[in-house]
């Protein structure tokens, strides 16, 4: 019998640094994120999340150049949007680089929503930034207007800020089950997911961005996931990284990891969300977590590379 993995792919996997953010090199980029995950279908059945903040962003930048023509939409329909194009792109690679191997599986991308608490205290203290930059002068005329809160954003002009509430619960979290029990690769969890609240019983989409690491933990915990793998730019996790004395990691307990969170050795911009979401997940399900490089997925799984995060 298969395990089951999560499997969070990063921005890199899509947007490589310096490039631009054209179809034609996602497309490429996404071509060789695959060719590295396909080697696991053999063991693993997968569910596949992925990240969507330059999508977003450039969505955003679109709509405010257009929006004397079309009207701009919510930041959880540009969400929505996001997981439809990436999780295209993903399937479609993803099928292609099978059909290179003689094999065939069912992919299928899921629209996947995450209820978070509508008094979550994220909503009176808004911290993510989304979206273009824009001079004082025009994030004033934009806080007056839209309502939006505008900040600076390390000397490089003002963006908006909105919430980044803690996701409490997949709402597609049983259709994925379902999915994976008839053997189909699963891409869900975009972004961080399209934020709701519940309100009289209904679900009703709100202004907020979901970490997507965290919302990736959540749904490993809420599918019973064997193993979390989290895939982004660097082979192993740092102390003192980019420092003289950096020092990688192979393993890490729970508690280590906790430890090294609160001496602020991982940043919140970076690698921070990442180690709480994987101190969420081995607590959960006391599993085993493995952050990594895409390209060193194979070498990880096999424990030879990698940082793992066990209880």
């Amino acid at each position: 019998m298969k395990k089951l993995a999560v499997v969070a792919i990063g921005g890199n996997a899509v947007n490589r640094p310096g490039e631009k953010p054209t179809a034609e090199n996602m497309l490429r980029a996404l071509t060789e994120a695959m060719s590295y995950l396909v080697d696991m279908l053999e063991e693993y059945d997968v569910v596949i999340t992925h990240g969507n903040g330059p999508q977003v962003g450039n969505i955003l930048i679109q709509q405010e150049m257009a929006k004397e023509v079309i009207p701009p939409f919510p930041i959880d329909v540009n969400d929505a949007q996001t997981q439809g194009s990436l999780g295209y792109m993903i399937a479609q690679t993803l099928r292609n680089n099978l059909v290179k191997k003689n094999k065939t599986r069912e992919i299928v991308g899921i629209i996947t929503q995450i209820v978070v608490d509508k008094n979550d205290k994220a909503f009176g203290n808004p911290t993510k930034p989304v979206g273009p930059f824009y001079s004082k002068e025009q994030a004033e005329r934009l806080a007056r207007e839209k309502g939006w809160i505008m900040r600076e954003d390390a000397g490089r002009g003002y963006r908006r800020v909105v919430p980044s509430p803690k996701p409490l619960e997949i709402v597609e979290k049983e259709v994925i089950k379902m999915l994976l029990k008839n053997d189909v690769i699963v891409i869900a969890a975009g972004g961080g997911e399209i934020p709701v609240i519940r309100e009289n019983g209904d679900l009703i989409g709100v202004e907020a961005v979901i970490d997507k690491d965290r919302a990736s933990a959540l749904l490993a915990i809420e599918i019973d996931a064997d193993t979390f793998i989290i895939l982004t730019g660097v082979e192993k996790v740092a102390l003192n990284y980019g420092k003289v004395n950096q020092k990688d990691l192979d393993e890490l307990n729970v508690d280590q990891a906790d430890k090294y969170l609160k001496e602020g050795q991982f940043p919140a911009g970076s690698m921070g969300p990442k180690i709480e979401s994987a101190i969420d997940f081995v607590r959960a399900t006391g599993r085993e977590c493995i952050i990594t490089d895409m390209a060193k997925l194979r070498e990880a799984l096999s424990g030879t590379t990698g940082t793992h995060i066990r209880a």
